[in-house]
């Protein structure tokens, strides 16, 4: 036994001999490694705290031009541009907007929903790539250009007007531009992407199993809609809703474009205090006024589907 066993020790004698400086190189490698100074996490982050502090600056600024007075920003503080903001012209504005932005994101939401699960539920990869690029089509395409196409299409001698006459549905051409009805299909188109992806993506974590399981229990595809997967898919359905309204909040030029002065939302009203007014307080504090009724209307939003999220979890 003892003859029989050297061969095999002697013969595993190499490989630990070679092991041995094997296992050394390595645990000196790793200690290099961790002698070597890295980079600091917060280097990574450089450009995006760069990008937050622009963003920071300028609402700085915006707060301090809004207490100032016209010609002397600087160096005077008032608040009498925040009382003047009391003028039933200014109310109506905020009203008018918050109202438009809020129907606007239903309805985009609504129309969000069927696109976002076809692209969610395809099979084919072209048939998706497609769809995201016919949905993707209104941000490759600037504003003015949107708001010009629709300006075609709306107008008493339109697209539209024309092929409601020639069906014989109306008698006279509608009057969609310059009124809230034009404005509020422009900012429905503008804004549909916005809906569309995040609701999408969403969808698109949900697995098919549980619409299998819905069907199995007896329930329609509505039902499977209503009870299961956008409850699964609120976080997305959340996201696009308040992206949608942020957006349409602060449009400028499809309101312009398509409601003139005859509908006058809050970005025109704060574009004609500073080009023929140059009064740049009461254009900033109108700025404020909006970004602040916007978030508050955004956090109670917030605050109402957690609610509702939580009251459904508890049944």
């Amino acid at each position: 036994m003892p003859a029989s066993s050297r061969p095999d020790d002697m013969a595993s004698l190499p490989s630990s001999r070679h092991a041995e400086p094997v296992a050394a190189g390595q645990a000196g490698g790793a200690q290099a490694a961790s002698a070597r100074p890295g980079v600091p996490p917060w280097l990574l982050l450089a450009p995006v705290l760069a990008f937050l502090a622009v963003l920071a600056a300028a609402t700085l600024t915006v707060l301090r031009m809004s207490v100032g007075t016209p010609g002397d920003e600087w160096r005077t503080f008032t608040l009498q541009n925040y009382a003047d903001l009391a003028d039933p012209y200014f109310m109506h504005s905020l009203w008018l907007t918050l109202r438009l932005a809020f129907e606007s994101m239903v309805c985009a939401m609504l129309l969000a929903i069927p696109v976002a699960l076809a692209m969610a539920r395809a099979e084919s990869r072209l048939a998706r790539r497609l769809m995201l690029a016919g949905v993707l089509l209104p941000l490759l395409v600037n504003l003015l250009l949107q708001g010009y196409g629709w300006l075609v299409m709306l107008g008493p001698a339109g697209l539209l007007n024309r092929s409601l006459l020639a069906a014989g549905i109306v008698e006279r051409p509608l009057q969609l531009l310059y009124r809230e009805h034009g404005v509020l299909l422009g900012l429905i188109q503008t804004a549909f992407p916005l809906a569309v992806l995040p609701l999408s993506s969403a969808l698109r974590a949900v697995s098919r199993s549980y619409d299998e399981a819905a069907a199995t229990l007896g329930a329609t595809r509505w039902q499977t809609l209503r009870h299961v997967t956008l409850p699964l898919a609120m976080p997305g359905l959340v996201s696009g809703a308040l992206l949608v309204f942020a957006y349409n909040a602060s449009a400028f030029a499809v309101p312009l474009l398509l409601g003139g002065r005859r509908v006058p939302m809050l970005a025109v009203l704060v574009h004609d205090q500073v080009a023929p007014l140059l009064n740049w307080p009461a254009a900033s504090a109108s700025g404020v006024v909006l970004m602040g009724a916007t978030l508050v209307v955004m956090a109670v939003s917030q605050r109402l589907v957690r609610a509702v999220q939580h009251d459904e979890v508890t049944r």
